[in-house]
């Protein structure tokens, strides 16, 4: 099997590498992202293997099609990126479902305990030598109310920290999980009851842009606000002015609506044109990182095997049980 890496960086080839010659798979690397004007590079290969910042619409799936290209691998659990409607009965899509549930909570929680307690700022000016507390002073999240949205592995990871903290913690999911000891609520209840939000929801019509100038003016004054899912779940504009009108106590995001082009890279010499961006950069309760969440070594081999296996079984015949899409939805 021949398959096309998009979007690679250094820490992907470690891991595909080794794996794909134990496959006997024959990989070449890009480090190109997908769209419409690189799609053209993939006619001669069997599959593609994609990232979060790739894109691949309904023009760019029937050109696969139409060069017999038979699936797409993703790199991740979300599959927003993919026209998966569009591929129904061309492409096969196949996703990696759970890489390390823990890393993304881990890391939700670092976020929120960084911009709480301003760990980053001290760090800053301790190097200086300048040991003043004005401005570090966080709060106490013992007893404290977590809300969290979404309660898949993830979710479910970020409850366990949670509690592991000593706080109450509140569940919102349109599909609960049986038996998990959590209290599950509506949306609406939830966020006008918790002193802190994060959320671990896939982007979907149904949940983009949960988070608005109606939402927001629901939640608890000075609520912290997480966000290590998908950056299209929150409405920038809105956050924005939320933030303006001193709504938040801190917020963290992993994910921004924009950031095609810009996470993943280095623009520090360049100067920034999306102003929403730049504008969230000065608030001094607001930390950004660039989509990192699942980076540690255990996430990264996780979904190089998963990858790796959905290439195999699509190779040799059988059960795709990573599939996404319609037709998957109904075995």
């Amino acid at each position: 099997m021949k398959i096309l890496f998009y979007s690679t960086k250094p820490y992907d080839r470690y891991w595909f590498e080794p794996l794909g010659r134990d496959y006997g798979f024959d990989i070449h690397f890009l480090e190109l992202p997908c769209n419409e004007e690189t799609v053209v590079l993939a006619r001669d290969y069997d599959v593609i293997c994609v990232f979060v910042k790739d894109l691949v619409n309904a023009s760019m799936i029937q050109f696969l099609y139409e060069h017999n290209v038979k699936g797409i691998l993703l790199r991740s659990a979300g599959f927003n990126h993919v026209d998966v409607k569009a591929a129904e009965g061309k492409l096969v899509v196949l996703r990696v479902p759970s890489y390390s549930p823990e890393a993304v909570a881990e890391f939700a929680m670092t976020l929120l305990l960084t911009v709480n307690r301003r760990t980053h700022k001290a760090y800053n000016r301790t190097r200086d030598f300048n040991m003043s507390l004005n401005g570090l002073m966080g709060v106490d999240f013992y007893q404290k109310t977590a809300g969290i949205i979404g309660s898949g592995k993830i979710g479910q990871a970020m409850i366990r920290i949670c509690k592991g903290f000593g706080m109450q913690v509140l569940a919102y999911d349109p599909y609960p999980v049986k038996n998990l000891d959590v209290e599950y609520m509506e949306l609406t209840d939830l966020i006008k009851e918790s002193d802190v939000i994060s959320l671990h929801c896939p982007l979907t019509s149904g949940t983009k842009h949960m988070i608005n100038r109606n939402t927001i003016a629901m939640m608890k004054d000075r609520v912290f606000l997480v966000n290590t899912s998908r950056g299209s779940l929150i409405e920038t504009e809105a956050l924005i002015e939320g933030l303006v009108n001193k709504k938040f106590g801190g917020v963290g995001l992993d994910v921004y609506e924009e950031e095609e082009g810009i996470f993943y890279e280095d623009r520090s010499t360049e100067i920034i044109q999306d102003e929403n961006l730049a504008r969230l950069m000065t608030f001094p309760n607001v930390l950004i990182t660039s989509h990192m969440g699942f980076f540690t070594e255990e996430a990264l081999q996780a979904i190089a095997i998963v990858t790796m296996e959905n290439a195999y079984m699509l190779e040799n015949g059988l059960p795709l049980v990573n599939q996404v899409g319609v037709l998957a939805e109904k075995k």
